[in-house]
């Protein structure tokens, strides 16, 4: 029996897979050490999204390395890139996720344990739901970690969020490096029917889906669209990253979609539902892209106004196609980059203060700061309520607010009493009121309402 220390960097595909990798550590009998000095073995899931990234990864592992009895690193740097770690004489063993069980196990059949756990988080379930992409994007070095995709059955799916959901997961996050093409090595796209089995589950829950390219979910959309619309555990959110809003540009990011298809999907759900959040992703600076080039991104933002946007400064990865491009110097990406997260938060902040003075539907999903709490609402828009010990709020709590502000990226909020709880209020009150009156044996009861 071992213990073990997983530190997790990147995307919540990632953190899917670290818990994977716990819950079969967990079941064959090993525990979680206190911290990285107390492991037999140390885990390390890496990201590789940009070079600071890479660096920072590095020297993590070189720090893992000299205080920990041993080291696994995993993830997308390691499989991408797991030379670097030798080259930096880091002392590792590299492997894909699905392997670190078996490495450490060592052989040994697994044993399940009392307290093993589903892949839980809080209140939230991560639930990947395929591993890959079908993507041969010209500047995506975590292609090469990932593979083509490979998606597990409906049934098999189904039952992990059954899993969760039974474990007491309110909020489950569909993820994958692009779920919109879940089923399509199978020779179907099955992501509609997924979501709707999935919504079909007894409980009351919440489904964030994760990022789908639009190339993706262009073909789906009509039917993804009605399945959003027809079911309210869905958080009605689509993560769509369009990259560029120059057709030039993304055909030399070897993209699958073009401008006029993201119009469609963003036209699409506009159409079906009342109001959702948009999410998406703009490169900038990529080394075919021209002041022309940029105008047409800063146009598409302005166009579709996001709720949510991801601005990232282009930067070469090693053994892409993209890293052989002569690259935009520094300045030029810079002045982009800040012309275009300024036009971001413009948009953004115009979301936000919309929102104030409206009441919303929200599910409590994580501790903020402080006395704070973490909320979403049905568009998944992120609205923090204070003073929540005072307030009778815990996470995994459903409860109605009143934006009061925001802080131009997430709204603050304040608790307000439902028809129904007002309703019970009262009978409360009329009952002690009515005990009072007919009780002769004791002093007067008196009751106080927070």
């Amino acid at each position: 029996m071992a213990t073990y220390h997983i530190e997790t960097y990147g995307c919540s595909s990632n953190r899917g897979e670290s818990r994977e990798i716990e819950r079969a550590l967990r079941d064959g009998g090993h525990r979680p050490a206190d911290g990285p000095e107390d492991a037999d073995v140390a885990i390390l899931n890496t990201c590789t999204v940009v070079e600071k990234t890479e660096r920072n990864m590095l020297r993590r592992a070189e720090e893992l390395s000299d205080i920990t009895a041993e080291l696994v690193v995993t993830g997308c740097m390691a499989l991408a890139q797991g030379e670097q770690f030798a080259e930096a004489d880091v002392d590792a063993e590299i492997l894909h996720w699905d392997e670190v069980p078996s490495y450490v196990l060592n052989g040994e059949c697994p044993t399940v344990t009392p307290d093993a756990e589903p892949v839980l988080d809080g209140v939230v379930g991560i639930l990947p739901i395929a591993r890959g992409c079908m993507s041969n994007c010209s500047y995506c070095i975590t292609k090469f970690a990932t593979g083509r995709v490979d998606s597990p059955s409906i049934e098999e799916n189904v039952e992990k969020a059954r899993a969760l959901v039974h474990a007491g997961a309110k909020e489950l996050r569909v993820t994958g490096q692009d779920t919109g093409v879940y089923g399509w090595d199978n020779g179907d796209r099955k992501l509609p029917e997924l979501l709707d089995r999935i919504c079909d589950i007894d409980g009351d829950f919440r489904v964030r889906l994760g990022m789908a390219n639009p190339g993706g979910i262009h073909g789906i959309h009509d039917e993804l669209a009605d399945v959003f619309a027809d079911n309210e555990e869905l958080y009605d959110f689509i993560h769509a990253p369009v990259q560029s809003g120059s057709d030039d540009v993304l055909e030399d990011m070897r993209r699958q979609h073009r401008v006029e298809k993201f119009r469609e999907v963003v036209e699409t759900f506009d159409d079906r539902l009342d109001h959702w959040t948009l999410s998406t992703d703009f490169i900038v600076g990529f080394p075919t892209e021209d002041d022309e080039d940029h105008e047409l991104s800063m146009d598409l933002l302005a166009e579709v106004r996001p709720e949510k946007i991801n601005v990232t400064r282009f930067s070469k990865r090693p053994g892409t196609d993209a890293a052989e491009m002569k690259g935009l110097g520094g300045t030029v990406k810079k002045e982009r980059s800040k012309a275009m997260s300024e036009l971001k938060m413009e948009v953004v902040g115009e979301a936000y203060e919309s929102m104030v003075g409206e009441t919303f539907e929200v599910l409590v999903v994580e501790e903020g700061t402080g006395d704070s709490v973490k909320c979403r609402d049905s568009a998944y828009r992120q609205i923090i309520v204070q003073n929540a010990t005072d307030r009778g709020v815990e996470v995994g709590d459903f409860l109605t607010v009143e934006v009061t502000g925001h802080n131009t990226v997430y709204a603050f909020g304040d608790p307000v009493a439902t028809d129904e709880a007002a309703d019970l209020d009262a009978a409360e009150r009329d009952a002690l009121d009515g005990d009072s009156v007919d009780r002769d044996d004791g002093p007067e009861s008196t009751a106080s309402s927070a």
